[in-house]
């Protein structure tokens, strides 16, 4: 009967032969230990070995893991995947599996069971990029973002998930689906924010119509009377907070990513959900986020947020402020609109006095005076200015830009240059 055949390398071979000057008394064994860099009591192990079974006593004799996972247990993980977490990532499927099936394995474990099973493709190992240094107290930098994407999978128009996240802790303050992203729908996250956290000291933003007025200069073209701050400029400046423009979106890498996380995580647990409308999908925000939260944000960041005065009426600030002059039947117009001005305890009239209107979303006008409500009133819903200025901000929205294609010139028959070349064209 043929011995089987035996890989040995050369520290086997090594211990070997000199286990073999022991035997035949050439070597004691303290110097042999000595040799080989092991204590004497193992050498003696070994030595012993090695007469009893010969050059197989030194060989380690392979083993199962005693953590190995069983092909049951794979079985399982593969149709929980198939049947429930087909679009969910391997982390976030692994926490389902540790949350609500209880079965803990580690996420390299998963991987390679998904990747055996053919239900996963390993991606190429992604550039890393240098971050620029988060801010060291919450409250101190707000990064705030809208991403316009197929939130609920069933529905074809694409909606705006506007959000803010601090700069410091990856908290996100607020969040909220819209149809279009308006100058209303970002006032309102920030409205949202402010009531939940408090105010903060700055808020980096991109150069959207309702954040920045970007005009360029010309030879024979005045800016002057375009230039003036926008409503959440001015609304900001009101509140104290600083205003950040990013000039790319690489800049405001943190929200831009957490978007992304967004776009892989909270479609696949609206669809676990049973989420079937945009409404239901604003009320599931408010269970996901604090879960998001914890999973993700940095804790035990102190903060800066500063509390908001109970004199400040939110409602007068987060609006459209617009100036008008009170004609003499104590009357203003706004949006072609007459609103009438009661007299108060201080002014019997009004007229000729500049006051500031301010619109609401709800067509609520708040009529103020030396910053004092003077009036209250509401505009109509089929106020035609207000539709015509809605389509307005729609067009200015457009994030998405097509270039025209030039058309190529060709020169007529009778031009120079087809003396010299007649083939040209």
């Amino acid at each position: 009967m043929k011995e089987p055949k035996v890989l040995l390398t050369m520290k086997d071979l090594k211990r070997h032969e000199i286990i073999k000057e022991v035997l035949a008394k050439r070597l004691n064994g303290i110097q042999a230990s000595e040799v080989l860099g092991i204590t004497p009591v193992h050498f003696s192990r070994l030595k012993k070995k090695v007469h009893l079974h010969g050059i197989q006593g030194i060989l380690r004799h392979g083993r199962e893991a005693p953590n190995k996972k069983t092909d049951i247990l794979s079985g399982k993980v593969t149709t929980l995947r198939e049947k429930y977490y087909y679009d969910f990532n391997i982390s976030h499927f692994n926490e389902k599996l540790t949350e609500i099936h209880k079965i803990n394995l580690s996420y390299e474990t998963v991987r390679k069971i998904l990747i055996a099973q053919g239900l996963h493709t390993p991606r190429k190992k992604k550039i890393i990029h240098r971050q620029r240094r988060r801010m060291p107290n919450a409250g101190l930098l707000v990064q705030m973002d809208s991403s316009q994407h197929n939130w609920l999978a069933h529905i074809k128009t694409k909606w705006w998930l506007i959000a803010m996240i601090d700069d410091a802790s990856s908290e996100v303050l607020s969040a909220r689906f819209f149809t279009s992203d308006t100058l209303f729908a970002n006032m309102n996250v920030i409205r949202r924010c402010i009531e939940k956290k408090g105010l903060f000291m700055s808020l980096y933003a991109d150069k959207a119509s309702h954040f920045k007025t970007t005009r360029y200069a010309g030879l024979h073209y005045n800016i002057n009377q375009e230039q003036g701050d926008t409503q959440i400029e001015r609304t900001l400046e009101e509140l104290g907070i600083t205003l950040i423009p990013a000039n790319s979106p690489q800049a405001k890498g943190r929200i831009e990513r957490l978007f992304r996380t967004f776009q892989d995580r909270l479609i696949a647990e609206m669809r676990l959900a049973g989420i079937k409308n945009y409404e239901q999908a604003n009320k599931f925000l408010f269970t996901f986020i604090p879960d998001h939260n914890k999973r993700f944000s940095i804790k035990n960041v102190p903060p800066v947020y500063r509390r908001l005065p109970k004199d400040i009426n939110l409602d007068v600030i987060l609006c459209v402020k617009e100036e008008r002059t009170v004609k003499s039947d104590n009357t203003i117009q706004l949006h072609g609109q007459i609103i009438q001005i009661p007299p108060s305890t201080n002014y019997r009239s009004f007229a000729q006095r500049k006051v500031i209107a301010c619109t609401l979303e709800d067509n609520r006008v708040f009529v103020l005076y030396k910053n004092n409500i003077i009036c209250n009133s509401k505009l109509s819903k089929n106020n035609k200015i207000l539709k015509k200025q809605k389509k307005i901000e729609k067009v200015l929205d457009l994030s998405e830009y097509f270039d025209v294609p030039k058309k190529k010139h060709i020169p007529a028959k009778n031009h120079p240059w087809r003396k010299w070349n007649p083939n040209y064209l």
